[in-house]
């Protein structure tokens, strides 16, 4: 099995102006992101605008990924939704066969009770072709995975081998540090947490920051993980301005801006309803990054 601890990408899904991907503009940063020194990438997950792309899409972008990628990283695909029967029929009719794991969101909008989160990754993991990393993201979904329902799950079903913790709360990670089962990752959803974090036990991070600068994260996060405070430090305080700027008029618009001004993108497109960054927001991203040593065209 595939090792998801260090730094993970949840990698953008580039377009053209036209609307239609841009897949020379996604091998440009698949290599970018591998050339930076992460561990693996997720392809659609929220960050690829999964919610925008179409079955037939989803799986051509999956296949050039996989192609693309060839083996030098592992591949995680976003599977999450807020239909269980529909993810389950996923499985059968999606290619998955060199997916090393599934990334699968709680499901949104129907508010679900714990114990209907419970049914929902219950009936998931007795499907799963794959691995599954459970998604906890409150913001998005509008409601929270309890770490009880996560330790259940991770304790009950040895094929759910992680969760992706984006509800920000360092009190809930250090719940889901203490009480899961040996060889459960803790993974955090929140860039500007991961140093703090990691302090507290967790295993690394999904992130999008590092979609346009993979060196300087994968160095900030390894640095944590290896116990070097005071290179985390350093990095930590290089990309402390940059990070709430990338999601400031919404996420991808702010990493695709720094992708594009970076020339790994031609275009910063993303799909309605989202819509390009400000030119505000965009030139207070120009500055910071390039206050962070970061050559820009």
């Amino acid at each position: 099995m595939a090792n998801f601890s260090g730094v993970g990408v949840a990698i953008v899904t580039p377009f053209n102006n036209d609307g239609t991907v841009d897949y020379k503009g996604f091998e440009n940063v698949i290599n970018h992101i591998i050339k930076g020194g992460v561990n693996y990438i997720v392809v659609q997950g929220t960050t690829g605008e999964s919610a925008t792309l179409t079955k037939k899409e989803k799986q051509a972008v999956l296949d050039f990924a996989v192609e693309t990628i060839a083996g030098r990283v592992p591949v995680v695909f976003g599977h999450g939704g807020n239909y269980t029967d529909s993810l389950l029929e996923g499985f059968k009719s999606l290619n998955l066969e060199k997916v090393d794991a599934i990334l699968s969101a709680s499901p949104y909008y129907n508010k679900p009770t714990q114990e209907g989160i419970y049914q929902h990754y219950k009936a998931l993991a007795e499907a799963s072709p794959k691995p599954i990393i459970l998604y906890n993201v409150p913001g998005r979904t509008g409601s929270n995975v309890a770490p009880e329902t996560t330790i259940r799950l991770a304790k009950e079903f040895k094929n759910i081998i992680a969760i992706k913790d984006a509800s920000g709360s360092l009190d809930q990670m250090g719940y889901l540090v203490k009480h899961k089962p040996q060889g459960f990752l803790v993974l955090s959803g929140d860039d500007n947490l991961i140093v703090p974090q990691v302090a507290v036990g967790a295993d690394g991070v999904i992130s999008v920051i590092a979609n346009a600068l993979p060196a300087r994260f994968s160095k900030m996060v390894h640095a944590a993980l290896n116990g070097d405070a005071e290179t985390a430090r350093e990095y930590y305080k290089l990309l402390y301005d940059i990070i709430p700027l990338l999601f400031k008029d919404g996420n991808p618009g702010g990493v695709k801006a720094v992708l594009k001004m970076m020339g790994v993108l031609q275009s910063d497109a993303v799909r309605l309803p989202l819509v390009p960054v400000s030119k505000a927001t965009y030139d207070e991203l120009y500055r910071a990054v390039s206050e962070a040593g970061v050559t820009l065209e």
